[in-house]
Protein backbone atom coordinates (compact mmCIF):
# COMPACT_ATOMS: atom_id res chain seq x y z
CA UNK A 1 0.00 0.00 0.00
CA UNK A 2 1.17 3.06 -0.83
CA UNK A 3 1.97 6.13 1.82
CA UNK A 4 0.39 9.44 1.98
CA UNK A 5 3.43 10.81 0.92
CA UNK A 6 3.99 8.48 -1.89
CA UNK A 7 0.15 9.27 -2.95
CA UNK A 8 1.06 13.20 -2.79
CA UNK A 9 0.69 14.78 -6.56
CA UNK A 10 3.85 15.08 -7.97
CA UNK A 11 4.37 18.90 -9.33
CA UNK A 12 5.76 18.64 -12.81
CA UNK A 13 8.62 20.92 -14.08
CA UNK A 14 7.37 23.40 -16.73
CA UNK A 15 9.49 21.36 -19.73
CA UNK A 16 7.62 18.26 -18.85
CA UNK A 17 4.50 19.96 -19.65
CA UNK A 18 5.86 21.43 -22.70
CA UNK A 19 6.86 18.80 -24.11
CA UNK A 20 3.59 16.95 -23.28
CA UNK A 21 1.20 19.76 -24.78
CA UNK A 22 3.90 19.32 -28.01
CA UNK A 23 3.79 15.62 -28.40
CA UNK A 24 -0.10 16.01 -28.08
CA UNK A 25 -0.04 18.42 -30.93
CA UNK A 26 2.82 17.10 -33.12
CA UNK A 27 2.22 12.99 -32.15
CA UNK A 28 6.28 12.79 -33.10
CA UNK A 29 9.49 13.30 -30.52
CA UNK A 30 11.51 14.51 -32.90
CA UNK A 31 9.42 17.39 -33.82
CA UNK A 32 8.63 18.01 -29.83
CA UNK A 33 12.54 17.87 -29.37
CA UNK A 34 13.49 20.53 -32.84
CA UNK A 35 10.64 22.99 -31.32
CA UNK A 36 11.99 23.04 -27.82
CA UNK A 37 15.23 23.21 -29.16
CA UNK A 38 16.77 20.24 -27.62
CA UNK A 39 18.08 17.19 -29.16
CA UNK A 40 16.04 13.93 -29.86
CA UNK A 41 17.76 11.91 -26.88
CA UNK A 42 17.30 14.85 -24.21
CA UNK A 43 13.08 14.83 -25.46
CA UNK A 44 12.75 11.06 -24.84
CA UNK A 45 14.45 11.31 -21.55
CA UNK A 46 12.00 13.79 -20.46
CA UNK A 47 9.14 11.68 -21.88
CA UNK A 48 10.44 8.93 -19.58
CA UNK A 49 10.22 11.01 -16.51
CA UNK A 50 6.69 12.14 -17.52
CA UNK A 51 5.45 8.69 -17.85
CA UNK A 52 7.02 7.74 -14.51
CA UNK A 53 5.58 10.62 -12.59
CA UNK A 54 2.23 10.34 -13.94
CA UNK A 55 2.50 7.09 -13.69
CA UNK A 56 1.12 6.03 -17.63
CA UNK A 57 2.76 5.53 -21.01
CA UNK A 58 0.94 8.69 -22.18
CA UNK A 59 1.51 7.98 -26.03
CA UNK A 60 1.91 4.50 -27.87
CA UNK A 61 3.66 4.02 -31.06
CA UNK A 62 1.10 2.79 -33.79
CA UNK A 63 1.53 2.92 -38.04
CA UNK A 64 0.53 6.21 -37.67
CA UNK A 65 2.60 7.77 -35.30
CA UNK A 66 2.13 8.44 -31.17
CA UNK A 67 -1.14 8.10 -30.30
CA UNK A 68 -2.19 9.53 -27.01
CA UNK A 69 -3.65 7.11 -24.47
CA UNK A 70 -6.38 8.05 -22.47
CA UNK A 71 -5.03 9.30 -19.78
CA UNK A 72 -3.57 11.75 -21.90
CA UNK A 73 -6.31 13.01 -23.55
CA UNK A 74 -7.91 13.49 -19.85
CA UNK A 75 -4.72 15.70 -18.66
CA UNK A 76 -4.10 17.50 -21.85
CA UNK A 77 -6.72 19.88 -20.78
CA UNK A 78 -5.04 20.76 -17.49
CA UNK A 79 -1.50 20.54 -18.70
CA UNK A 80 -1.88 23.68 -21.30
CA UNK A 81 -4.41 25.71 -18.76
CA UNK A 82 -0.88 25.24 -16.46
CA UNK A 83 1.43 26.28 -18.88
CA UNK A 84 -0.96 28.98 -19.56
CA UNK A 85 -0.56 30.33 -16.03
CA UNK A 86 3.06 29.81 -16.01
CA UNK A 87 3.45 32.10 -18.87
CA UNK A 88 0.96 34.82 -17.40
CA UNK A 89 3.18 34.78 -14.08
CA UNK A 90 6.11 35.25 -16.17
CA UNK A 91 5.07 37.56 -18.73
CA UNK A 92 5.24 41.57 -18.39
CA UNK A 93 2.28 44.07 -18.62
CA UNK A 94 1.29 45.28 -21.91
CA UNK A 95 1.96 48.83 -22.72
CA UNK A 96 -0.65 50.92 -21.61
CA UNK A 97 -2.28 52.74 -24.60
CA UNK A 98 -4.84 55.22 -23.62
CA UNK A 99 -6.43 56.04 -26.76
CA UNK A 100 -7.69 52.56 -26.56
CA UNK A 101 -8.07 52.31 -22.89
CA UNK A 102 -11.38 53.00 -20.36
CA UNK A 103 -9.63 53.82 -16.91
CA UNK A 104 -10.79 55.19 -13.68
CA UNK A 105 -8.28 57.33 -12.28
CA UNK A 106 -8.72 58.99 -8.94
CA UNK A 107 -6.59 61.63 -7.07
CA UNK A 108 -6.18 62.70 -3.95
CA UNK A 109 -5.40 66.29 -4.34
CA UNK A 110 -6.11 69.71 -1.85
CA UNK A 111 -8.84 71.86 -3.30
CA UNK A 112 -6.03 74.07 -4.38
CA UNK A 113 -4.85 71.59 -6.42
CA UNK A 114 -8.67 71.66 -8.33
CA UNK A 115 -7.12 75.35 -8.96
CA UNK A 116 -3.80 74.67 -10.50
CA UNK A 117 -2.99 71.20 -11.22
CA UNK A 118 -6.65 69.32 -12.10
CA UNK A 119 -7.43 71.52 -14.96
CA UNK A 120 -4.57 70.24 -16.78
CA UNK A 121 -4.56 66.94 -16.10
CA UNK A 122 -8.03 66.60 -17.37
CA UNK A 123 -7.00 68.67 -20.34
CA UNK A 124 -4.50 65.99 -21.29
CA UNK A 125 -6.43 62.78 -20.35
CA UNK A 126 -9.20 64.29 -22.29
CA UNK A 127 -6.29 64.60 -25.31
CA UNK A 128 -4.57 60.92 -24.63
CA UNK A 129 -8.32 59.05 -24.64
CA UNK A 130 -11.42 60.22 -24.83
CA UNK A 131 -12.81 57.31 -22.48
CA UNK A 132 -10.06 58.39 -19.75
CA UNK A 133 -12.00 59.46 -16.46
CA UNK A 134 -10.41 61.22 -13.69
CA UNK A 135 -11.60 61.62 -10.07
CA UNK A 136 -10.57 64.28 -7.60
CA UNK A 137 -10.33 63.05 -3.95
CA UNK A 138 -9.52 65.26 -1.12
CA UNK A 139 -6.42 64.43 0.62
CA UNK A 140 -7.63 63.29 4.25
CA UNK A 141 -6.65 60.46 6.99
CA UNK A 142 -7.65 57.58 5.08
CA UNK A 143 -4.66 58.60 2.31
CA UNK A 144 -2.46 56.29 3.27
CA UNK A 145 -4.83 53.36 3.19
CA UNK A 146 -6.87 54.50 0.35
CA UNK A 147 -2.96 54.10 -1.65
CA UNK A 148 -2.80 50.96 -0.59
CA UNK A 149 -5.72 49.60 -1.30
CA UNK A 150 -5.88 51.10 -5.25
CA UNK A 151 -9.04 53.14 -4.17
CA UNK A 152 -6.47 55.84 -5.32
CA UNK A 153 -3.47 56.04 -7.90
CA UNK A 154 -2.00 59.00 -6.61
CA UNK A 155 -1.92 61.67 -4.04
CA UNK A 156 -0.35 65.08 -4.99
CA UNK A 157 0.30 67.34 -1.49
CA UNK A 158 1.97 67.37 1.86
CA UNK A 159 0.81 63.73 3.83
CA UNK A 160 3.28 63.51 7.02
CA UNK A 161 1.80 60.26 8.32
CA UNK A 162 2.76 58.07 5.41
CA UNK A 163 4.00 54.30 6.13
CA UNK A 164 6.40 52.23 4.92
CA UNK A 165 6.05 51.01 1.30
CA UNK A 166 5.19 54.57 -0.40
CA UNK A 167 7.33 56.06 -3.33
CA UNK A 168 7.60 59.81 -3.75
CA UNK A 169 8.46 61.97 -6.76
CA UNK A 170 9.70 65.88 -6.25
CA UNK A 171 7.42 68.07 -8.47
CA UNK A 172 8.33 71.52 -7.97
CA UNK A 173 9.28 74.01 -5.22
CA UNK A 174 6.68 76.56 -3.57
CA UNK A 175 7.18 79.56 -2.24
CA UNK A 176 4.83 82.67 -0.88
CA UNK A 177 3.13 85.36 -2.25
CA UNK A 178 0.80 88.09 -1.21
CA UNK A 179 -2.74 88.27 -3.33
CA UNK A 180 -4.58 91.27 -3.60
CA UNK A 181 -6.95 93.28 -5.72
CA UNK A 182 -5.73 94.74 -8.10
CA UNK A 183 -7.10 98.19 -8.10
CA UNK A 184 -6.44 98.19 -4.00
CA UNK A 185 -6.18 101.87 -2.69
CA UNK A 186 -3.07 101.36 -0.79
CA UNK A 187 -1.25 98.64 -2.17
CA UNK A 188 1.06 99.10 -4.69
CA UNK A 189 4.00 96.71 -6.12
CA UNK A 190 5.75 96.09 -2.50
CA UNK A 191 4.35 95.19 0.71
CA UNK A 192 5.91 96.59 3.90
CA UNK A 193 5.55 94.21 7.35
CA UNK A 194 3.40 97.51 8.66
CA UNK A 195 0.92 97.77 5.02
CA UNK A 196 0.91 93.65 6.56
CA UNK A 197 -0.06 94.41 9.86
CA UNK A 198 -2.28 97.43 9.03
CA UNK A 199 -4.55 95.46 6.09
CA UNK A 200 -7.64 93.55 7.11
CA UNK A 201 -7.18 89.32 5.69
CA UNK A 202 -8.77 86.23 4.31
CA UNK A 203 -7.01 83.22 6.11
CA UNK A 204 -7.76 79.47 4.30
CA UNK A 205 -8.09 77.55 7.34
CA UNK A 206 -6.76 74.07 5.80
CA UNK A 207 -3.82 72.33 4.64
CA UNK A 208 -0.64 72.05 6.12
CA UNK A 209 0.76 75.19 4.09
CA UNK A 210 -1.47 77.03 6.73
CA UNK A 211 0.94 75.47 9.79
CA UNK A 212 3.78 76.89 7.79
CA UNK A 213 2.21 80.16 7.52
CA UNK A 214 1.38 80.56 11.18
CA UNK A 215 5.28 79.13 11.78
CA UNK A 216 6.09 82.26 9.88
CA UNK A 217 4.25 84.73 11.08
CA UNK A 218 5.18 83.90 14.90
CA UNK A 219 8.87 83.45 13.87
CA UNK A 220 8.41 87.16 12.56
CA UNK A 221 5.95 87.96 15.56
CA UNK A 222 3.75 89.40 13.47
CA UNK A 223 -0.14 89.81 13.83
CA UNK A 224 -2.44 89.80 11.10
CA UNK A 225 -6.35 91.39 11.27
CA UNK A 226 -8.11 88.62 10.47
CA UNK A 227 -11.46 89.40 8.67
CA UNK A 228 -12.78 86.58 6.91
CA UNK A 229 -11.88 82.65 7.23
CA UNK A 230 -12.37 80.27 4.74
CA UNK A 231 -11.67 76.31 4.38
CA UNK A 232 -10.43 76.30 1.57
CA UNK A 233 -9.55 78.47 -1.88
CA UNK A 234 -13.43 78.09 -3.13
CA UNK A 235 -14.26 82.08 -3.10
CA UNK A 236 -11.22 83.59 -2.74
CA UNK A 237 -10.57 85.16 -5.85
CA UNK A 238 -14.18 86.85 -5.96
CA UNK A 239 -13.59 88.18 -2.70
CA UNK A 240 -10.34 89.71 -3.26
CA UNK A 241 -11.44 91.05 -6.42
CA UNK A 242 -14.48 93.29 -4.67
CA UNK A 243 -12.51 93.94 -1.38
CA UNK A 244 -9.32 95.77 -0.14
CA UNK A 245 -8.74 92.46 1.79
CA UNK A 246 -5.36 90.67 1.14
CA UNK A 247 -4.47 87.00 1.37
CA UNK A 248 -1.21 84.83 1.99
CA UNK A 249 -0.98 81.94 0.04
CA UNK A 250 1.27 79.70 -2.14
CA UNK A 251 2.54 81.04 -5.29
CA UNK A 252 1.52 78.53 -7.82
CA UNK A 253 -2.34 78.54 -6.46
CA UNK A 254 -1.62 82.45 -6.10
CA UNK A 255 -0.38 83.33 -9.31
CA UNK A 256 -2.90 81.09 -11.29
CA UNK A 257 -5.90 82.89 -8.87
CA UNK A 258 -4.03 86.81 -10.04
CA UNK A 259 -3.95 85.67 -14.00
CA UNK A 260 -8.12 84.65 -13.82
CA UNK A 261 -8.80 87.56 -11.40
CA UNK A 262 -7.05 90.36 -12.65
CA UNK A 263 -5.15 90.52 -8.87
CA UNK A 264 -2.29 91.92 -7.86
CA UNK A 265 1.11 89.76 -6.66
CA UNK A 266 3.17 91.12 -3.82
CA UNK A 267 6.09 89.69 -2.14
CA UNK A 268 5.66 88.89 1.06
CA UNK A 269 7.49 91.01 3.93
CA UNK A 270 8.63 88.11 5.87
CA UNK A 271 10.27 84.53 5.28
CA UNK A 272 8.04 81.75 5.59
CA UNK A 273 9.40 78.27 4.77
CA UNK A 274 9.31 77.14 1.50
CA UNK A 275 8.28 73.44 0.54
CA UNK A 276 8.22 70.88 -2.51
CA UNK A 277 5.27 69.86 -4.10
CA UNK A 278 5.46 65.88 -4.51
CA UNK A 279 3.30 63.15 -6.42
CA UNK A 280 3.05 60.06 -3.83
CA UNK A 281 2.34 56.23 -4.78
CA UNK A 282 2.14 52.83 -3.10
CA UNK A 283 4.94 50.00 -4.13
CA UNK A 284 1.93 47.46 -5.22
CA UNK A 285 0.98 49.62 -8.04
CA UNK A 286 4.61 51.05 -8.92
CA UNK A 287 5.09 48.85 -12.04
CA UNK A 288 1.41 48.60 -13.77
CA UNK A 289 1.62 50.25 -16.87
CA UNK A 290 -1.93 52.49 -16.72
CA UNK A 291 -0.32 53.87 -13.06
CA UNK A 292 2.90 54.58 -14.39
CA UNK A 293 1.57 56.22 -17.29
CA UNK A 294 -0.50 58.58 -15.19
CA UNK A 295 2.50 59.17 -13.05
CA UNK A 296 4.49 60.11 -16.33
CA UNK A 297 1.91 62.66 -17.64
CA UNK A 298 1.76 64.52 -13.92
CA UNK A 299 5.72 64.38 -14.48
CA UNK A 300 5.58 65.66 -17.52
CA UNK A 301 3.16 68.67 -16.64
CA UNK A 302 4.67 70.21 -13.68
CA UNK A 303 8.19 68.60 -13.03
CA UNK A 304 10.84 71.96 -12.94
CA UNK A 305 14.09 71.34 -12.34
CA UNK A 306 15.71 72.69 -8.57
CA UNK A 307 17.46 75.92 -8.45
CA UNK A 308 21.01 76.37 -8.03
CA UNK A 309 20.05 77.42 -4.50
CA UNK A 310 18.26 74.62 -3.37
CA UNK A 311 19.59 71.77 -1.77
CA UNK A 312 20.79 69.31 -4.64
CA UNK A 313 19.01 65.72 -4.95
CA UNK A 314 17.31 63.91 -7.77
CA UNK A 315 13.80 64.58 -9.44
CA UNK A 316 13.54 60.47 -9.98
CA UNK A 317 10.67 58.82 -7.70
CA UNK A 318 12.07 57.45 -4.72
CA UNK A 319 12.45 54.21 -3.09
CA UNK A 320 9.83 53.52 -0.65
CA UNK A 321 11.48 54.03 2.94
CA UNK A 322 10.58 53.05 6.42
CA UNK A 323 8.80 55.99 7.21
CA UNK A 324 7.86 58.59 4.25
CA UNK A 325 9.34 62.19 5.27
CA UNK A 326 6.66 64.39 4.75
CA UNK A 327 5.86 66.52 1.24
CA UNK A 328 3.82 69.49 0.56
CA UNK A 329 0.85 70.27 -1.93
Amino acid sequence: MRSDLDAQATLLDAKLLQLFDLLYRTRSVSRAAEILGQAQPTASIWLGRLRKELGDPLFVRTANGLRPTPRADALIGDARSAIGMLQRLTERDEEFVPTAARRRFRILMTDASHITLLPQILSRLRGAGSALRVDALQIDASAGRKLTEGEADLAIGLIPDLESGFYQQRLYSQDWICLANGRHPRIGDRLSREDYEREGHVEIASGTGHMLLNDGLATAKIKRQVILELPGFLGLAGILASTDLIATLPRHSGETLARANRLRVVACPFPIATFEVKQHWHERYHNEPGHRWLRGVVAALFQRPKTTRQAQGSDRASAPRATARATAR
